[in-house]
């Protein structure tokens, strides 16, 4: 039952309202998933560990994240992104409580830390499936790069808020105290969306006609093929189609890129801070403040990206912004970051790594964008596996950085995340951003009624 007034926000259409408050619960996740990346040391010293066995606590997370990806998807199709995201922050919530009192002096301390990260991590794992379906049902195709490039963009902020402010609380009131405040902001943030949004334009009373309109006409893909028309009729009962799913050359090359992206990515959100302390010898409040640029970078970036995506698709061609930009910003990552490693001195390094995370994330709206087309109203499924790609290679950069850095020398490290880099942009070269999973329901009414 629909209880809000009809009215929203003058000048602001209700997608975006929602989309906005989606860019807040995604800087809410990454709040919760990097604030342990800056309570590291604390972390290691309190329960006596390295750097090895403390990337295998920041893989457990990435792992149980991974895991529960596909059936993530698979709740979000069936219950919705409203009931399911609410439900997931509240889990995050309880976790991110329970990381904070675990007690070092237990026996096998770590690996209850460990178990208790997995499973922080399988919650998370419904965020950007369900972004991921949201975006298809409520925004046409034509701002589908500015809806998930918005979301991204609190990815940004949320990791580049996490540095100082958990600094701050860590050196005043000790590094559980940061975990506490974390939950404490991502429960406040769930409830306000449970209030607020809907699982289809159609339900929501704020929504008016012009806008419904606009999203319901932009909202079906363009290419529909005799296989795809042919394996589902109209009127037949819509399973997922999972044999489509899983020898689909989109899905396996959007996944092979976005594990690029991950490990990538993780170097930042789960060894940046610690690499600058440590390696290039910076004081705890000049880490801080350095570490947060990537992420700034990574906020840009992705709001730039996500635009600049669908005006080029509009201006030229569909290919072109959304498969060839991406695949140019993970080669530009990658030569930046061989050079930000060679960079002899620390400032320069800092300034030069935060580049390529921004440019990095230049591509991120362009992944989503394409699962959200392709998947259709399967879209929580296929990006939930596509997602999966990025966290598994989230959790090999958390364990073999260290390895790597130890054996090697962390320019080594870097170089490793480079080729990924170039690897992911050449799987983009795979891609139709035209394709689609299956017929959506209304183009078959089309069909039958010619």
């Amino acid at each position: 039952m629909n209880t809000l007034p009809r009215q929203t926000l003058p000048g602001l259409p209700m997608r975006y309202v929602l989309v906005t408050w989606l860019f807040v619960l995604s800087a809410v996740a990454y709040l919760d998933r990097t604030n342990i990346s800056i309570a590291g040391i604390q972390i290691g010293k309190e329960f006596a560990i390295d750097n090895t066995h403390l990337g295998w606590v920041f893989s457990a997370f990435l792992i149980g994240y991974a895991a529960f990806q596909v059936p993530a998807g698979l709740l979000v199709h069936r219950y919705g992104t409203r009931l399911v995201l609410t439900f997931a922050v509240i889990w995050w919530g309880v976790f991110t409580v329970l990381t904070a009192i675990v007690p070092p002096t237990m026996s096998s301390s770590i690996f209850v830390l460990i178990l208790v990260r997995f499973l922080l991590g399988s919650g998370e794992a419904t965020m950007y499936p369900a972004t991921g379906q949201f975006v298809e049902r409520w925004f046409p195709m034509k701002e589908r790069g500015k809806a998930n490039g918005i979301i991204f963009g609190g990815v940004g902020v949320g990791s580049g808020l996490t540095p100082p402010l958990v600094t701050a609380i860590v050196l005043h009131y000790g590094w559980r105290a940061s975990f506490w405040f974390s939950a404490l902001v991502g429960i406040i943030a769930g409830v306000i969306w449970y209030v607020t949004a809907r699982d289809t334009p159609e339900q929501h009373s704020c929504v008016r006609k012009p806008e419904l309109d606009l999203i319901l006409d932009g909202r079906e893909p363009v290419k529909l093929d005799a296989a795809t028309i042919g394996e589902f009729p109209a009127g037949g009962k819509r399973t997922v189609p999972w044999a489509r799913i899983f020898t689909s050359k989109e899905v396996f090359a959007l996944t092979l890129s976005y594990f690029a992206f991950g490990y990538v990515a993780w170097i930042f959100f789960g060894w940046f801070y610690i690499y600058l302390a440590q390696v290039r010898g910076l004081n705890l409040k000049t880490s801080a403040l350095y570490s947060m640029l990537p992420f700034v970078g990574m906020t840009i970036g992705s709001l730039l990206g996500g635009v600049v995506s669908d005006w080029v698709a509009q201006r030229f061609n569909l290919r072109f912004g959304r498969c060839t930009l991406p695949a140019l910003a993970m080669v530009c990552t990658a030569v930046l970051l061989i050079l930000g490693s060679k960079a002899e001195q620390a400032e320069m390094a800092g300034v030069v790594l935060a580049l390529g995370a921004g440019i990095l994330y230049f591509s991120a709206s362009c992944f989503w964008a394409v699962s959200a087309n392709y998947g259709g109203e399967y879209a929580g499924v296929t990006s939930g596996i596509m997602n999966m790609g990025a966290q598994i290679g989230g959790a090999c950069t958390a364990s073999l950085t260290p390895l790597i850095a130890a054996h090697f020398g962390w320019q080594m490290s870097f170089l490793v995340a480079a080729l990924l880099a170039i690897l992911g942009a050449l799987a983009w070269l795979m891609v139709d951003p035209g394709n689609v999973l299956v017929a959506p329901q209304t183009s078959l009414k089309q069909l039958e009624q010619r």
